[in-house]
């Protein structure tokens, strides 16, 4: 039987899980940031109604903020946000006693290959899994982390490298969940074969091991990127995770499967709120431009049990013009509480949307409300912590603390998480515990779920496990077949697929691949039938170094295929008579500044080589480099720079020299990185003419103290004007 972790409803039954009985979280766990059910409602009663920074009603506070909400799971409270400054600056997660605030532990991990700046750092939150006590993190250079209750690392992905993970100067970055063995996680990402276009994805891993289970991306081409929360409801007897995403539109997935279900188009950029579910009507807000109105922002409620794309003719209400961009709303009842951009709380009527009354408490807002024993907990960006007794008439503020001053206020931008009958609030600077200091005798009723009603329908979905593989020339892995019924049920493993391989060497039997012995890298599927319906996995394989690349073998207008993060931003073409390959131009700003990847992320002690050529363009001259192991070796046209990096926007960690680059002109670029036995990092590069010879010293180095001791190869081009690459090298370090 699979096991999962209960979820309970605030007026109904939220969740139906795939197997028959299921233990789940203790009641009073908060495990992920918009609560129990993701719906930022809390079941708890007698909860504080008062307060006072100052000591009154508050059970400890401790000197770590954030700028994500906390959760609380087997009475600890974990903190995701970021540790060090300058040269040191990590992200960082965080665990505490919740009876007293006691740091128990707290591990830090790097940023790392990205666009992100530092005081964007720690913008998810992390997720708790009550089954195994795990925690995961998504940072916001992409790295998911699974950690133990003692902050032992079980498993790390980089998604950047891995997926080619969108990280832009916002920030911004999608908290993940737990569905059963899965955690979840979304973002804009350039993959390769059929995900290498840019788009909103959904990626579900093992939540033991890290392998790769899905990925679906059911949405269009993404504007920017986002944070909303995605939630998790039955509808009709189909569970659906529904989200707003990167391209304006609501998606609602199967969660077992990534299928796609429905879609509406709500905007004409990213989404960041989070959806909530009355009946069958699911409500989505945001307030960015729409796409048939002039009006900035929108509410809108839709049949969540529609399938395909929602029209707008078949929406049951909207309001135009309510700028709810950021914080998420909650249902209480037959009404709906939200806070638009400006710190206005308003109520809504479920059934037809009208405006109940509006409520200024603030002028900035971020934060979530939480709606708990009656009442709504509620923060915002001025500092400002407010309790308020909703009604249908008003709010009636019960008790109102500014944290820090009105001059300088600790800002609060998430949510509060609510456990064991305290309030738990973070501020930029402080993390609070509201409530009695004696230990409130935590809960240990576990809720639980019933199971399916009634028999499973026939398989709809083959999905072949693991995917997205990188493999060695001869290794051999075995893959499994799992069915899934229309409503995203688990039927049974099946082993009686047919097997192929498509666009790959070597053998399949019986669910068993072995790749071809040659030493040549392919990317390609392997593919499983049952019964008709064919699911796939995807397969690189990569020889051992050294390698070498100078893009003759490949067709014009395409690119390598086992490169990440490429397709639509680089290109083969023939200049002069070779083919090189381009760093282009055209495209939105999500495409001009590009990574991308064409190796394992865990490689490490390795050089890499390659040739550069800049253009020029209404007087702007792109940049280029070559990476290793994380680190960035690049050249900067405008200001006629060579950069040594990890991490570009932390200026403190680069080490900058004056380089004359001219364009029209084929320079070589030569990047080296070593573990040092001291456990710091040396990366060392140097940059000359490749038409003469090579210089005998480097020219720019960098020991790291909080090194990044493995990553992938590749190559960094911003296409202010084209870049053209040539004579990639990638080899041991002699």
């Amino acid at each position: 039987m699979t096991n999962f972790h209960s979820i309970f409803l605030y007026s109904f039954l939220l969740l139906i899980l795939m197997a028959p009985v299921t233990p789940a979280a203790f009641a009073n766990d908060w495990a992920e940031w918009r609560g129990p059910a993701r719906d930022g409602i809390s079941l708890e009663k007698g909860l504080p109604a008062k307060w006072s920074p100052a000591g009154e009603n508050l059970a400890w506070k401790a000197s770590y903020g954030g700028r994500s909400a906390p959760i609380v799971m087997g009475n600890r409270v974990y903190l995701q946000n970021t540790a060090g400054k300058g040269e040191l600056e990590q992200e960082r997660v965080m665990c505490f006693n919740a009876d007293n605030g006691k740091l128990l532990w707290e591990h830090r991990f790097n940023i790392y290959l990205s666009d992100v700046p530092p005081h964007r750092v720690g913008w998810a939150s992390p997720v708790g899994d009550p089954s195994s006590g795990n925690i995961y993190v998504f940072g916001s250079g992409g790295t998911l982390l699974a950690l133990t209750r003692d902050g032992k690392v079980v498993w790390e992905r980089s998604l950047a490298e891995d997926f080619g993970l969108l990280t832009t100067h916002g920030g911004r970055t999608v908290s993940p969940i737990i569905d059963g063995d899965l955690v979840i996680v979304s973002g804009v990402t350039f993959q390769w074969g059929q995900h290498g276009r840019g788009a909103h994805r959904f990626m579900a891993f093992d939540k033991k091991t890290g392998n790769t289970i899905y990925l679906s991306a059911p949405g269009g081409r993404p504007y920017d990127t986002t944070y909303a929360p995605p939630i998790i409801v039955n509808v009709n007897g189909t569970r659906l995770l529904i989200q707003g995403a990167s391209d304006g539109v609501t998606h609602a997935i199967k969660p077992q499967t990534g299928e796609p279900v429905w879609k509406y188009e709500i905007s004409k950029r990213g989404l960041n709120t989070g959806v909530v579910v009355h009946g069958t009507t699911a409500i989505l807000t945001h307030s960015e431009e729409n796409l048939d109105s002039s009006e900035m922002g929108m509410i809108v409620a839709v049949d969540a049990g529609s399938k395909g794309e929602i029209k707008k003719e078949q929406t049951k209400w909207s309001l135009y013009g309510w700028q709810g961009g950021f914080s998420s709303p909650v249902i209480d009842g037959d009404r709906l509480y939200h806070v638009d951009n400006g710190a206005n709380l308003a109520a809504f009527d479920v059934a037809t949307g009208k405006q109940m009354w509006l409520q200024n408490l603030g002028t900035i807002q971020k934060a979530s409300p939480v709606l708990a024993d009656g009442k709504l907990y509620l923060g915002t960006e001025n500092g400002k912590f407010f309790i308020l007794e909703p009604s249908a008439t008003g709010a009636k503020i019960v008790d109102e603390d500014q944290l820090g001053t009105g001059a300088l206020p600790e800002a609060i931008l998430a949510s509060v998480a609510v456990s064991n009958g305290r309030i738990f609030l973070v501020s930029d600077s402080h993390l609070y515990a509201i409530g009695k200091k004696a230990n409130p005798s935590p809960s240990r009723e576990i809720l639980t779920c019933c199971g399916l009603q009634g028999g499973l329908g026939p398989a709809t979905h083959v999905q072949v496990i693991p995917t997205e593989l990188l493999l060695k020339p001869g290794s051999k892995v075995n893959f499994r077949v799992r069915l899934f019924d229309a409503q995203g049920n688990f039927i049974r493993e099946d082993p009686s697929a047919t097997w192929s391989l498509d666009q790959l060497k070597g053998t399949i039997a019986n669910g068993q691949f072995t790749a071809a012995s040659d030493a040549i890298a392919q990317a390609g599927l392997v593919k499983a039938t049952v019964g008709g319906i064919t699911g796939t996995a995807g397969v690189r394989v990569f020889p051992p170094l050294p390698w070498s690349e100078n893009f003759e073998a490949l067709a014009v207008n395409t690119i390598p295929p086992t490169w990440v993060n490429a397709t639509l931003k680089f290109t083969v073409r023939v200049v002069d008579g070779n083919k090189v390959f381009v760093k282009t131009t055209e495209g939105s700003s999500l495409l001009s500044r590009a990574r991308a990847y064409f190796g394992p992320s865990d490689f490490s002690n390795y050089t890499v080589e390659g040739d550069a050529f800049a253009t020029v363009k209404r007087r702007q001259q792109g940049d280029a480099g070559v990476i290793a192991q994380r680190y960035v070796l690049a050249l900067y046209g405008n200001s006629q720079k060579l950069h040594l990096e990890p991490w570009q926007p932390e200026t403190a960690r680069t080490v900058t020299i004056p380089f004359a680059w001219k364009p029209d002109t084929w320079y070589r670029l030569k990047l080296r990185v070593e573990n040092l036995p001291d456990g710091k990092v040396r990366a060392r590069g140097k940059v000359w003419l490749a038409s003469e010879s090579e210089p005998a010293d480097w020219m720019i180095e960098r020991i790291d103290p909080i090194p990044n001791r493995q990553g992938a190869p590749g190559i960094f081009g911003n296409g202010l004007a084209e870049i053209y690459f040539d004579n990639l090298k990638v080899y041991p370090n002699k």
